[in-house]
């Protein structure tokens, strides 16, 4: 029985030690698991448009602007409508000019900006469209798959 009492545990300062390093580790771990499932819950769309740019086709008579777009966010960002002074575009997909009438090369269903990537959308108002004249601005505004809206005001020249 002596033999028992005169062995002795570690002492309790080594004890808290070790309990306060597991209690660090286990916390660093969750918490970079935390991390990473926020990070997928997180993500978020932002386009800007960089330049709105409207040149005159004095020849067959349209104006043609060509927006530069960036997605500064980290998700993927789908352009799904486009719109003149708040009227859908009457005609997608099409990189050339409709009398009377409006068209943009968006598509709809392929235009889709990854994270940091640019893209360029050409817009076509052909003359005698509304009555559009030169010195009138324009609302420029597309509509993405996730429901932002990203408009640019451009004066027709």
């Amino acid at each position: 029985m002596r033999n028992i009492r005169s062995r002795r545990a570690i002492s309790p300062v080594i004890a808290t030690v070790i309990l306060v390093a597991v209690a660090i580790t286990v916390a660093v771990a969750v918490a970079y698991w935390m991390g990473g499932i926020a990070g997928q819950y997180t993500k978020f769309e932002k386009v800007e448009i960089q330049t709105g740019i409207c040149t005159y086709n004095i020849t067959n008579t349209y104006w043609k602007i060509e927006l530069k777009l960036k997605n500064t966010g980290t998700a993927t960002s789908t352009m799904v409508a486009a719109f003149i002074n708040d009227v859908e575009v009457v005609t997608y997909d099409n990189d050339d000019y409709t009398v009377n009438s409006t068209s943009t090369s968006l598509n709809p269903t392929a235009t889709t900006i990854e994270s940091g990537e640019s893209a360029t959308i050409n817009f076509y108002i052909g003359l005698g469209y509304k009555t559009l004249s030169a010195g009138t601005t324009v609302n420029i505004k597309i509509h993405s798959a996730g429901g932002m809206d990203y408009i640019k005001l451009v004066e027709l020249v």
